[in-house]
């Protein structure tokens, strides 16, 4: 289980991170776009993966990790019931939400290949 305490700041160890507010959420953006959402009455974050990836952690355990009903899940908007995932799939799926929506030179910059 993943507190909202400890989802926030690992979310905000991510690179150049810094949190915001999204239709009265805290979010968590790099260079103004968002990779996290917090819903924090429901115990779930909501992350920003390329549909590859999204179908790749779903596959994992679809009551754990799900996409987002409608059209935002189709883009890869991606629910983490924080209540069920392990901390390790947790750093995992922030990470790569963060490197989904960073600029290829910050990916470059932090996560060299």
């Amino acid at each position: 289980m993943i507190s909202i305490d400890n989802a926030r700041k690992f979310a905000l160890t991510c690179p150049e991170a810094e949190e915001r507010s999204h239709f009265a959420r805290p979010d968590f953006r790099v260079k103004n776009k968002v990779f996290a959402t917090l819903h924090t009455d429901k115990n779930l974050m909501v992350v920003k993966l390329t549909p590859l990836d999204q179908s790749v952690f779903c596959a994992f355990d679809n009551t754990i990790i799900y996409p987002v009903t409608g059209g935002w899940g189709t883009k890869g908007w991606t629910f983490v019931n924080l209540k069920k995932i392990r901390k390790e799939m947790f750093d995992d799926i922030v990470t790569t939400a963060w490197k989904t929506v960073a600029t290829p030179a910050l990916r470059k910059k932090y996560f060299p290949e």
